[in-house]
């Protein structure tokens, strides 16, 4: 349980985070939550509310008494911002940023998803199924498998443009970007085929962590007041944070765990 404890409370904190960072510019983060009509009425005001539900939810996870009711409206929530990201790649399926958008997004969800399934009561998995309980986690634990290849097949379509991100002092770049996206869809298989699963959800979280450290640290560092260097640090985190929840899911089954037994395992 103290995984699952420590991983919602830093998947709490990016919710605040980004719920700060929504309040003071009144605005979506970005390409990630970007509403499609840009002067849509009311715009700002559901950039507001938007900001509002992540503060609120994010600070109601820090504590037992709202943490059950805040994962169920963050779980809603996040699916409303998946189902954004979804319009991307049915009207550009071809181009992978689309894919890799959605993919990222996915990941958060899968995160909001395990947290809600864990986290409802006996009367709520009666109710909704496949939603809560160890079905759902199951679930969750698969829309998290097939995101990361999303995530993974970016660094070799724009393996130029991720190339730069990587730090200039750490040597063969480009390897990185390959070996990293590499790793994400080993993951990914990993999880589905029910090999080493929880190892492979336990070390794509910390190379997402790792990597938001490296790549994003130093510019909010650098660039204190600079708004994209925060949102990307906490979307990225954010990420990472996903990526921990579904680690934390298999908190029961032995890190080399193989087979059946992780795909069957309660979440304890």
């Amino acid at each position: 349980m103290a995984s699952l404890r420590l991983a919602r409370v830093f998947f709490a904190l990016t919710m605040i985070g980004l719920g700060i960072v929504g309040l003071i510019y009144g605005d979506f983060a970005m390409v990630w939550q970007r509403i499609p009509i840009e002067h849509l009425p009311g715009r700002q005001l559901i950039a507001y509310a938007c900001a509002a539900i992540e503060l609120v939810t994010g600070i109601g996870l820090l504590f037992r008494s709202t943490a059950r009711f805040s994962a169920a409206l963050l779980a809603v929530y996040l699916l409303l911002w998946l189902l954004l990201k979804l319009r991307e790649v049915v009207v550009m399926p071809r181009m992978e940023a689309s894919w890799l958008g959605f993919g990222e997004i996915a990941v958060i969800f899968a995160g909001g998803w395990i947290l809600h399934a864990s986290l409802a009561d006996d009367g709520r998995r009666k109710a909704l199924g496949f939603i809560t309980g160890k079905t759902g986690v199951r679930c969750a634990r698969v829309l998290f498998a097939l995101a990361l290849p999303m995530i993974g097949l970016s660094h070799f379509f724009y393996s130029e443009q991720t190339v730069a991100f990587v730090p200039a002092w750490l040597p063969f770049r480009l390897a990185w970007v390959y070996l990293t996206g590499a790793a994400s869809i080993a993951a990914s298989i990993a999880m589905l085929l029910g090999i080493v699963p929880r190892l492979a959800a336990t070390l794509e979280a910390a190379m997402l962590s790792i990597i938001t450290l490296l790549v994003w640290g130093p510019g909010v560092i650098a660039t204190p007041m600079d708004r994209t260097q925060w949102t990307a640090l906490i979307i990225s985190f954010a990420i990472a944070g996903g990526a921990w929840l579904v680690a934390s899911s298999y908190r029961i089954a032995p890190r080399f765990a193989v087979g059946a037994y992780v795909t069957n395992a309660s979440i304890g």
